[in-house]
């Protein structure tokens, strides 16, 4: 993690805290058997930055600066404002430990709205990924009715080739976009009445 912060990233203070600590609480929280997905706060930066920054970063079209993590960082959060969905920090609900994010969202250039997670090294190979992105699909098709989902997924990244096909997204071919491999989830039945 970085010692220094750039200045953007100085934490809030006073009554500006305090707003932060409101809108944090009004944005969704979801449990998983053993996480929080939660909204992030300026302490998730470091961890964020951390894995988009690093070799990890290859696959989320990385590796990119520390400004360059910032701005997706800004961009991913504020969608919860503009789109009613967005990045959620993914912790450990024992320890509080960061694992990961996983997102809901629909990112400039992108088609469709997106399934994105990435996780920590020390996170990967514990299931963890698995739970939170299960709930984040459900939440697309029941709490927000999304039409659509994809992951868009870099052709090496096996693992998460490995995931999103475990909670049911098959490849789709035609809708490959820009350089990644789209993989769509289909909506679940709808009983009729």
């Amino acid at each position: 993690m970085s010692d220094t912060r750039l200045p953007w990233e100085t934490l809030p203070q006073g009554q500006a805290a305090v707003a932060v600590e409101r809108i944090g609480q009004a944005l969704p929280r979801i449990a998983t058997d053993r996480t929080v997905m939660r909204g992030p706060y300026m302490e998730d930066f470091d961890i964020f930055a951390d894995l988009f920054t690093s070799d990890r970063g290859r696959y989320v079209g990385g590796p990119l600066t520390r400004e360059g993590a910032w701005d997706d960082f800004i961009q991913l959060t504020a969608s919860w404002i503009l789109r009613g969905a967005g990045l959620w920090t993914v912790e450990d609900m024992n320890d509080k430990s960061v694992l990961g994010f996983v997102l809901l969202g629909h990112e400039t250039g992108d088609p469709e709205p997106e399934l994105g997670f990435l996780f920590t090294e020390e996170a990967e190979g514990k299931g963890y990924a698995f739970e939170a992105a299960e709930k984040a699909r459900n939440n697309a098709w029941n709490a927000l009715s999304f039409d659509t989902l994809v992951s868009y997924i870099d052709p090496q990244n096996d693992r998460a080739i490995a995931l999103a096909t475990r909670l049911g997204a098959v490849r789709d071919e035609s809708a490959d976009h820009d350089g990644t491999h789209t993989y769509r989830y289909p909506r679940p039945e709808v009983p009729e009445v």
